[in-house]
């Protein structure tokens, strides 16, 4: 399993030091090409982040030859993660640069990644040659023999014969999963009369054939669209990531997409795409976008080439749906031909001018909870925020409006729901502890010199001040954990959970820098650099940093011994505390330990609960291992590996679901006769939201909640 999970946080207010970077990045400009010499956009970007980061990282670890060989390591292992097209003598023979980088980001010229490059050429042609040769062949699953998948555990070959063998293992176990699904699909099916009974070697066969497809787009997509400067792009984020994984450099598209993901919109054409048959094809068109307006683009187009203006068209064949999707999305008003293929066969261009696109489904939500007692939940994926318009979307903006509605409604409680929420902007995380508060300090935000600044709530007024319990996970960080520390501080609310919250307590901002090329967004021609500037503290003096929130009412998750949290990562800032702030405590409106109790007590009662418990302790222990490449003992495996995962799945769901009904506010957002995909997929959100066994018990929670409620403030800390 893959563990590559990233949490973006950001604030576009801009101090007085960052304006001062900004002119020193442009005199670097400057000076490197009065010498004479000839800089490079590669080298400039280098250099100019590495000024950024002397003067501006919140801790930046010394750029010396340590530096170097940690850096030289890390980007080679990105490069070939699964560490099978170098051979060691390659690595070996690019040994020279490894104590250059730190020379390299103080000005010299660039060398590992030119050498990187004309070395990957030549290794990921010998690759595509090699998955041919082995796939033209039958496997033998009856010889009794294994695969690593976890690259951290393997080395690079040290010849041709043992990349060739590492290669097989590969190749075989990706077969042997497609060729023990269609044999499980055979003896299912066996028995209907118009399924096709196939020989097992045709089987394997046809397995075989899924891996070549599978694999010639995975090479097609490495050799035409993992460039000299993707690979760039790697190096530099090798760098930035060492110093912490939360600083990243963002070329101008990603730079792009990190904005569109932070405000809920983008510019676009407005039809959402999906791979069927190895083609990208049109999935759906948002009513009223430049594509529905057109009426030349139809759900089922295939899209086959993508050009900017007059410029020429790029051939998305190999692409992945992402990679196309960077493509058609731009800046506001600016022009994208597509070439389509019709279902009839048609071959057509497509020009549209792009234009805004509101992902307002990736919003707020909410509904209400039909129970013992009559309960609010409201759902909120990102710390969101369009600071481009004055009335942009704003994520505490919006929850007042949903807290309002319900409100209107006359619900007894609130549950607020963060799990998976990875962050976004802290003024919105601190606006939205202000709807549950009096005026008082929130977080504290300390830069790697001087005393912490106290950001507070400065707004008197109280929009909700019943009962509340505030949802979270692994998953939830940053900006989440500054909300349910703070609730959890004041004594707001209950807060529900796995054992901790991911522990991001880091504060970044984006750096633009060179010249500006969009009026629309302050885009500018070499990107931005996500940069951790700050450390933030919870109001009584700790940290979320590695230790995150530890909810007040703990509930067994299937993630639990998963390692993506902050604390497994090694390059993580480490924990530490200040002085607490002053700030005063709500009366508790409720017995929390009476509460904890109740609810400890049916989690115990619980066997769902007791199983998903057991569950996560087995699956924990399932990425480290040795896989079977026999095929007996593979399906033994997978006969467990399924069983455990279809009855977690089966344990998170409630065999009798809550009654979840919308807001009576809401009517249009089920309304089928003006969006009827929109519709349909806002029913079975909440549909999910009823069957969730997690919102069940804090649903309880709150029941508990409203039976011994009082809200008065305490006048004394």
């Amino acid at each position: 399993m893959k563990k590559i999970i990233q949490f973006m946080f950001k604030r576009k207010v801009w101090p007085f030091i960052l304006i001062i970077t900004f002119t020193g990045v442009f005199l670097a400009f400057r000076s490197n090409g009065e010498g004479g010499k000839a800089t490079t956009n590669q080298e400039k970007i280098l250099t100019s982040l590495t000024s950024i980061i002397k003067e501006n990282h919140y801790d930046p670890k010394p750029i010396n030859n340590d530096f170097s060989k940690e850096v030289f390591k890390k980007y080679l292992n990105a490069i070939d993660p699964d560490k099978n097209i170098f051979l060691q003598s390659d690595i070996k023979s690019l040994k020279k640069y490894e104590l250059s980088i730190d020379d390299e980001m103080n000005g010299a010229p660039i060398q590992l990644v030119p050498a990187v490059n004309g070395m990957y050429a030549t290794r990921i042609h010998e690759a595509g040659e090699i998955y041919k040769q082995i796939l033209a062949k039958p496997f033998d699953y009856s010889v009794d023999e294994s695969v690593i998948l976890n690259a951290d555990k393997l080395e690079f070959a040290s010849n041709e014969v043992q990349r060739k063998d590492m290669w097989r293992k590969k190749l075989k176990y990706l077969t042997l999963e497609r060729y023990s699904d269609l044999l499980d699909q055979k003896e299912k099916n066996k028995d209907k009369k118009d399924f096709k009974i196939k020989t097992d070697s045709e089987i394997e066969a046809e397995a075989r054939g899924k891996v070549v497809k599978m694999m010639d787009k995975s090479f097609d997509r490495l050799r035409y669209k993992f460039t000299d400067d993707e690979r760039f792009n790697i190096f530099v984020n090798t760098i930035t990531n060492y110093m912490d994984p939360h600083s990243d450099y963002f070329p101008p598209v990603e730079k792009r997409g990190f904005d569109e993901q932070m405000s809920g919109k983008f510019y676009g054409i407005g039809a959402s795409l999906k791979e069927e048959e190895s083609n990208i094809k049109v999935a759906t068109l948002i009513t009223g976008s430049p594509a529905w307006k057109s009426g030349e683009i139809k759900v089922g187009d295939i899209v086959m080439k993508v050009a900017q203006a007059k410029e020429e068209p790029v051939d998305v064949s190999g692409f992945a749906v992402t990679d196309a999707v960077t493509l058609i999305r731009g800046n506001k008003g600016t022009e994208v031909r597509l070439t389509l293929k019709q279902e009839d066969g048609t071959i057509k261009v497509v020009s549209l001018i792009r234009d805004e696109i509101v992902l307002d489904e990736s919003y707020v939500r909410s509904a209400i909870i039909n129970g013992k007692e009559k309960i609010g939940y409201i759902y909120l994926q990102d710390f969101y925020a369009d600071f481009e318009k004055p009335n942009g979307a704003r994520c505490a903006q919006d929850v007042a409006r949903e807290l309002l509605k319900l409100k209107a409604e006359n619900v007894g409680g609130v549950i607020l729901d963060l799990r998976g929420n990875g962050g976004g902007y802290l003024i919105e995380a601190i606006n939205l502890v202000g709807l549950f508060i009096p005026e008082g300090p929130v977080v504290q935000v300390k830069e790697r010199e001087g005393k912490p600044t106290v950001m507070s709530d400065n707004n008197k007024s109280v929009l909700y001040s019943g009962p509340l319990a505030v949802m979270i996970n692994e998953t939830s960080a940053s900006a989440s954990e500054i909300f349910a520390a703070a609730i959890q501080d004041y004594g707001r609310g209950v807060i529900i959970g796995s054992s901790s919250s991911f522990g991001k307590g880091t504060v970044q901002r984006n750096i633009p820098f060179g010249r500006p090329v969009d009026m629309y967004t302050g885009r500018t021609e070499f990107g931005a650099i996500k940069l951790t500037l700050q450390k933030y503290y919870r109001i009584n003096g700790g940290s979320t940093q590695l230790k995150g929130v530890t909810p007040d009412i703990i509930l067994p998750d299937e993630y639990e011994f998963m390692k993506f949290k902050e604390k497994d990562n090694p390059n993580s800032l480490p924990w530490d505390e200040i002085e607490q702030s002053s700030y005063t405590r709500w009366a508790n409106p409720f017995d929390l330990k009476t509460i904890q109790a109740a609810s400890v007590k049916r989690v115990a009662e619980n066997p769902s609960f007791t199983l998903i418990k057991t569950n996560a302790e087995w699956l924990g222990k399932q990425n480290d291992k040795m896989y079977s490449l026999n095929l007996t003992k593979y399906q033994e495996e997978q006969k467990r590996l399924r069983s455990t995962l279809k009855q977690n799945d089966d344990l998170s769901k409630l065999k009798t679901g809550l009654a979840v009904v919308p807001l009576i506010a809401d009517k249009a957002k089920y309304d089928t006769t003006t969006n009827k995909d929109k519709a349909e997929r806002y029913k079975a959100w909440l549909k999910f939201v009823s069957t969730d066994i997690y919102i069940d018990e804090a649903t309880k929670v709150v029941d508990d909640m409203i039976t011994g409620s009082n809200t008065k403030v305490a006048t004394n800390q």
